[in-house]
């Protein structure tokens, strides 16, 4: 049975239209697994768009694949002092196998440094092994209290990073790199534009000297923390003895990062550009790109079919990825209605009229004010042009998402009752001052339930640094960006 009932109202329940919208455009389902997820396939080809893309990305500058074990000794992640801090309330733990109480627990993977860095460790002698730029495509396991489709589960897929380096340098200019690459990978592909900088020291990673981090915004004016690359320094080295002979022929630690994003990507693709009728997957990552719904009439199904398959070759010699949607057991409004629902960027329709005038129905999933949702319009015409209006629709989807980022950012708030104004209008950034007292983190959090997401990179900045820090106590030594998050 057709699914047409309609969605909650983003503007009546952001977080009842996400839970009901990942469900019923089949993204995800409720695994029987507490706090998991089983991705289906539509969820599933939009994470395999991401993951050729940035694949293909990490290859570009250097990177290579491998893989690493799922389960890893617990003396290892004990070994790290802020690591296993920061881990252990989310730790599932492996005590028997075989039969038999194991002499020592396994973690089952919440994150790789460990266990890829004790490998690093045997590979590395000399600084002529240098550098080592290796990622993996993995899933990880963090038992979550409270958890949510695709943004918060206890199992996730993601790709990890982890490189080691001879200088600090160069380790720091790795972890610059990847935060760009995170950032081109949003704008570009994702028509997701976040803001970059560094986290404070209480929302860092765990066991890393610097974490840097892309936020993004969500239709509802919360941050999302979409990716995150940090500079490791030489905590892991040290722990797992991971040395090299330099070029002196002194015995040195290798300098570390890692980095990583996750399935929760597809959570911000949904929250950036959805609306009350679903999803809106931008071009560039629809597994389904154009979607051809045959209008079956009568004595004419032959002919309708064959035009039909004709159009999907010609898509597909353009390179565009397109299929033909021919279920006999559905009406046409009921097909318009779930492939809305799941966000495909354009529809085309195929009757015996349109056939004999030459035509195409086109329908877009969102359109400009002002523009009509369907089109009649010359074959030809629709198939020449198609690959331009694909990428029309997402540089689109960009300006829309970045206008919109930039209308709620609110900067030059200079006091505590100024930002609690500014979060209760309704903004999503606010930039002000910050002394770099963590107490002034604690008081903003209680009193606004907003965190820093980052202090912002040059380019994010505003053109007046803030020269009080927003607690009326002291001058800011830095200018950062609040937000309630996810």
């Amino acid at each position: 049975m057709a699914d047409n009932k309609k969605l909650t109202p983003q503007a009546e329940d952001f977080s009842a239209w996400y839970n009901e919208v990942v469900l019923r455009a089949e993204l995800a389902d409720h695994s029987p697994v507490r706090g998991s997820m089983v991705i289906r396939p539509w969820g599933y080809g939009i994470w395999e768009n991401m993951q050729r893309a940035l694949d293909t990305m990490f290859k570009d500058t250097g990177h290579e694949n491998a893989y690493f074990p799922l389960l890893i000794p617990m003396s290892f992640i004990e070994r790290e002092k802020e690591h296993i801090e920061g881990f252990a309330p989310e730790l599932a733990i492996v005590t028997r196998a075989g039969g038999k109480e194991l002499e020592e627990p396994y973690v089952i993977r919440p994150t790789s440094e460990t266990i890829v860095y004790s490998m690093y460790a045997k590979w590395v002698q000399s600084y002529r092994d240098l550098p080592v730029l290796i990622n993996q495509w993995a899933n990880v396991v963090r038992w979550e209290m409270r958890t949510r489709l695709f943004l918060r589960t206890s199992e996730f897929l993601w790709q990890e990073g982890h490189t080691a380096h001879a200088t600090a340098e160069e380790a720091e200019k790795e972890t610059e790199l990847i935060l760009g690459l995170y950032r081109t990978f949003m704008d570009e592909w994702m028509a997701m534009p976040p803001i970059t900088g560094l986290k404070s020291e209480s929302e860092k990673f765990a066991g890393a000297v610097r974490s840097y981090s892309c936020e993004a915004l969500m239709k509802d004016n919360k941050a999302l923390q979409a990716g995150t690359s940090h500079f490791l320094g030489q905590n892991f080295s040290k722990q797992f003895d991971l040395t090299f002979q330099s070029e002196e022929g002194k015995e040195e630690f290798a300098w570390n990062t890692s980095w990583g994003v996750s399935t929760r990507l597809i959570g911000a693709l949904i929250m950036t550009h959805g609306d009350d009728a679903g999803v809106v997957v931008p071009p560039r990552l629809a597994p389904t790109q154009v979607v051809i719904v045959p209008i079956l009439k009568g004595e004419d199904l032959s002919t309708v079919l064959t035009k039909a398959d004709e159009v999907l070759a010609r898509l597909r010699e353009a390179g565009i990825r397109a299929k033909i949607d021919a279920r006999e057991n559905l009406s046409p409004g009921a097909k318009y209605f779930e492939w809305e629902r799941k966000g495909v960027p354009f529809r085309m329709e195929i009757g015996p009229r349109d056939i004999e005038q030459g035509q195409i129905a086109l329908a877009r999933r969102i359109t400009p004010e002002g523009e009509k949702r369907k089109a009649f319009l010359p074959e030809a015409q629709v198939l020449a042009e198609m690959p331009d209006r694909l990428e029309t629709f997402q540089t689109e989807l960009r300006d829309a998402a970045l206008a919109r980022r930039e209308a709620n950012t609110v900067r030059g708030v200079d006091s505590l009752g100024e930002l609690e104004e500014a979060f209760e209008g309704g903004a999503g950034f606010v930039y002000t001052g910050w002394s770099g007292d963590p107490a002034v983190e604690d008081t903003v959090k209680e009193r606004t339930k907003a965190t820093i997401r980052a202090l912002p990179g040059e380019e994010f900045r505003s053109d007046t640094a803030p020269a009080k820090c927003v607690s009326g106590e002291g001058d800011s030594s830095v200018e950062v960006a609040w937000a309630r998050a996810y």
